[in-house]
């Protein structure tokens, strides 16, 4: 039986959601996070890409340092041999990539208009898992982006194609979030039977069933006998509606009464922190979580109904599913009302020692300090707001790694 994986994307298509940006230095903070949390797999961003470069050449060191201790970091670029060769001259430390390219009729000749045919896409897509696996990856994934409006027979020969060259993962593409939970049970279970191969799930909302369709495909995968994937945003970010939401994909697939014992759920994910990464999100977006977010939102666990209330209060289990506890909640969270000394862009040293020290962080004399106040300076300019008290400890610890990351050459 096969084993369900979360490879969350947020760093790459969770940041393409339109009129939102997030710094490059938060990215890293959401990479440490999920690693934390024990997702398999963060989609970091395009290595291919100028301004990303210094950020990810960043995070593949702390991998190497061993600061990020199990997440693959993957970059992803398109299914081009050039795309291959530029992801590792510009990040020659890459060792996970993943690669997409349309495979529907209707983009095939909407996007290409009579460029490419359907045998050049599985060529390119070939070539390209082929070079990569050359060059040094350790793992390729392969994407059929718009999977959902592809015929079957196709994504085999895709699919069969891709693993001949060989990668490692299928990634199927609900690129329009226009699949529903049964019809797509059916087409996985197709496509797994037929090529036993392991399939990722990355499902849009737009019809408001992202985390329904990606269990959905998931437990279609596990079922034929492969292991399966699916792509999460935190809180759901993503283009247009979004994507799956990382706590509601993992809640229920732990949770719900069917799933948890047809989709074994990797075991290293540690829920605990689903309320620490939503929060740090939501912050770092500058997007409110909404009041009904399942785990994380505000009134996820709150009670008024007298009926509700008098059960909930007996036993939790009346009418909670799940505690808060699970998802990291239950605490009270104090907020300081009185004298607040900050640091940051306009940060002097005093202050700016005060507030590590609060931390537990001392510096022998000033002009130790005055190393990490000049990066904290410009760290505040970079995120355009205060910094958390985990990026501060980020940014005393790791001093050499934040100037890269801070870094971009035009």
């Amino acid at each position: 039986m096969g084993k369900v994986y979360i490879i969350d994307v947020t760093n790459r298509d969770g940041v393409q959601t339109s009129r939102i940006l997030l710094p490059k230095l938060s990215k890293t903070m959401l990479n440490l996070y999920l690693d934390e949390m024990g997702v398999y797999q963060s989609e970091i961003g395009f290595p291919t890409l100028k301004h990303e470069v210094n950020y990810i050449n960043a995070n593949l060191e702390l991998a190497e340092m061993g600061v990020l201790k199990r997440i693959h970091l993957e970059g992803w670029a398109r299914a081009i041999p050039e795309d291959v060769e530029l992801a590792f001259k510009n990040c020659p430390k890459l060792k996970h990539l993943n690669l997409s390219i349309s495979t529907s009729e209707i983009m095939i000749q909407g996007k290409f208009q009579g460029r490419k045919t359907w045998d050049d896409i599985v060529k390119s897509m070939y070539n390209a898992v082929k070079l990569a696996k050359e060059l040094g990856a350790e793992t390729v994934g392969f994407n059929a982006e718009d999977a959902s409006r592809t015929e079957l027979s196709r994504l085999i020969e895709f699919i069969l194609a891709g693993k001949e060259a060989g990668g490692d993962r299928f990634r199927y593409c609900d690129t329009l979030g226009c699949e529903d939970p049964i019809t797509i049970y059916e087409r996985i279970h197709t496509l797994a039977l037929a090529t036993k191969f392991p399939i990722e799930m990355h499902c849009h909302n737009d019809l408001g069933m992202a985390e329904a369709v990606s269990v959905a495909g998931a437990q279609a995968t596990v079922e034929a006998g492969v292991d399966s994937y699916i792509n999460t945003t935190i809180n759901g970010y993503g283009e247009r509606a979004g994507n799956a939401d990382l706590v509601s994909t993992i809640l229920a697939l732990k949770f719900s009464h069917g799933l948890k014992e047809k989709c074994p759920l990797d075991e290293h994910i540690n829920l605990k922190m689903a309320w620490k990464i939503a929060r740090y999100a939501s912050y770092a977006f500058n997007i409110p979580i909404p009041i009904n977010q399942p785990g994380v939102g505000a009134n996820a666990f709150a009670h008024e109904s007298g009926i509700h209330a008098d059960g909930v209060l007996k036993d939790r289990s009346n009418y909670e599913l799940y505690s808060p506890e699970d998802v990291g909640r239950g605490e009270p969270e104090l907020l300081e009302t009185g004298r607040i000394i900050t640091t940051g862009e306009y940060g002097g040293i005093k202050g700016f020692r005060y507030v590590y020290s609060k931390l537990g962080i001392e510096f022998h004399d000033d002009a130790e300090a005055r190393k990490i106040l000049e990066l904290v300076q410009y760290a505040n300019l970079h995120t355009q707001k205060p910094l958390t008290d985990d990026e501060l400890r980020f940014i005393a610890q790791y001093p050499d790694i934040v100037r890269q990351i801070l870094t971009v050459t035009p």
